[in-house]
């Protein structure tokens, strides 16, 4: 809230002003549709905000009148402007949570409760805020509305449906989990994490000018997708994975034909790139319906690809058993395909990746993984932060080669890259001959980029 709004209208009577008008417009909207009803003319979009603007401001004058009435003074303009711009927030968009999505150098919002709200900013300045809604109820009607209206389709998030995965027109990933129901496990207050990715258009040259690495390593990365290498971007939470993915696929020649693999949400957007990326499907995971049906898997949809004749397979996030059907696309002949997953560090991938391998349907054993490891992934590309004496900073800090199965059924790598005292990304190994053959027969030489 600015300034003048907070000065000439206390928090609790200007949150009363909101309400009112909010519910005068939803009362117009709802007549106007009802009155349609029998000619069956639906309410085009725009023309449905522009009602709802009309009614906030009928309702304002009458809150005008009312005030002169009892000796009172007008609203002013701003106070006007702000309660008009809630109301379309509320119906519209996501309350008071919509002035910090709408803010390009908001990267998380956190909110524990409508009055327990934590923001972070570009840089990593994290503060806590005042309340985004009146109550946790009003708060759960918000986040009822965007399922509603602001996804890839119309969600539900309700006892039934307790978690929502929601994805924004302009990117921003939403999560969500219903409160006050103990019995089923859940936060007695409603939680809700928004996550933007400001980058969404990021090549290796962008991350270079961003200080995630350095122009060598760039470049070396850069043969590592022209030669068709399968890579694995892997790192902690808010480390910058899905960045790194879409900058490294944005090295992918227009001509070959991609297909990506997401889990409910289109956060990628190469689809959306057609000059980058021609020939390319997007395709995301879909939840059961209240009836428990109508189910799509990640893991289903990368089966699929196999017969979509693509040259690469994107799997945006490695979660669960879509690690089997991902492992074998990789080795059978989609050489080049990325992902990401959850890791600590470089080395810890192999790990991660057969302790979901023991929750796929296969029951793959950890040796069998890690024999599916070593024959489908190249490389894994680690990403963190760093803190180098001015504050924290995402980089890209280790390239690790795979390089084959040990005698002990583990997977066997070398840290080709990796952070020097200086903190840059620097080569520490040689490459193993297997992938050198493979990178000069595409065409280049990572010898000669050192």
């Amino acid at each position: 809230m600015n300034v003048e709004v907070r000065t000439s209208l206390d928090d609790d009577a200007l949150a009363t002003h909101i309400e009112r008008v909010a519910d005068a417009s939803a009362r117009w909207i709802s007549d106007e549709l009802e009155r349609r009803a029998p000619r069956r003319a639906p309410l085009a979009a725009d023309e449905e905000r522009l009602i709802a603007v009309q009614a906030a401001h009928r309702e304002l004058a009458a809150i005008t009148r009312e005030r002169i009435d009892r000796g009172a003074g007008p609203l002013s303009d701003a106070v006007e402007a702000h309660i008009v711009s809630a109301v379309i927030d509320l119906h519209y968009g996501l309350g008071g949570l919509q002035p910090y999505v709408d803010d390009p150098d908001v990267e998380n919002i956190n909110v524990n409760g409508y009055d327990c709200v934590w923001v972070t900013w570009s840089g990593g300045r994290r503060e806590r805020v005042g309340p985004v809604a009146s109550s946790d109820a009003a708060l759960t009607e918000v986040v009822k509305r965007a399922a509603r209206r602001l996804g890839l389709g119309e969600r539900r998030w309700d006892t039934t449906e307790p978690i929502l995965n929601l994805q924004l027109s302009d990117g921003t990933r939403l999560h969500a989990v219903l409160g006050g129901d103990a019995q089923r496990g859940l936060s007695p207050r409603p939680l809700v994490s928004l996550r933007r990715h400001r980058y969404r258009d990021l090549d290796l040259d962008d991350l270079v000018n961003l200080g995630s690495l350095n122009r060598s390593a760039a470049a070396f990365l850069r043969q590592l997708v022209g030669g068709h290498l399968n890579l694995m971007v892997a790192g902690p939470p808010n480390s910058g994975k899905t960045t790194n993915l879409r900058a490294l696929c944005n090295a992918i020649p227009a001509h070959e034909r991609i297909v990506t693999v997401e889990q409910d949400l289109l956060e990628l957007g190469l689809h959306r790139d057609e000059a980058r990326h021609p020939d390319c499907v997007a395709l995301y995971s879909r939840q059961a319906n209240s009836e428990d049906e109508g189910e799509i898997t990640v893991a289903q949809l990368v089966r699929a690809t196999l017969r979509m004749s693509p040259t690469r397979v994107i799997v945006g996030e490695v979660l669960g058993d879509e690690v089997i059907p991902m492992l074998n696309a990789m080795s059978s002949g989609t050489f080049g395909s990325l992902s990401t997953i959850h890791a600590h560090s470089s080395e810890s991938v192999f790990s991660r990746l057969a302790s979901y391998a023991l929750q796929a349907p296969e029951r793959l054993t950890p040796t069998a993984t890690y024999r599916l490891v070593a024959e489908a992934i190249d490389f894994v590309v680690f990403a963190n932060i760093e803190d180098d004496g001015r504050g924290p900073k995402r980089k890209i800090s280790s390239i690790r080669e795979v390089v084959g199965l040990g005698d002990d059924g583990y997977v066997t790598s070398t840290e080709v890259w990796a952070l020097d005292t200086a903190g840059e990304l620097a080569p520490r190994a040689p490459m193993s001959a297997r992938h050198l053959v493979r990178l000069r027969a595409a065409g280049f030489d990572p010898t000669g980029s050192l």
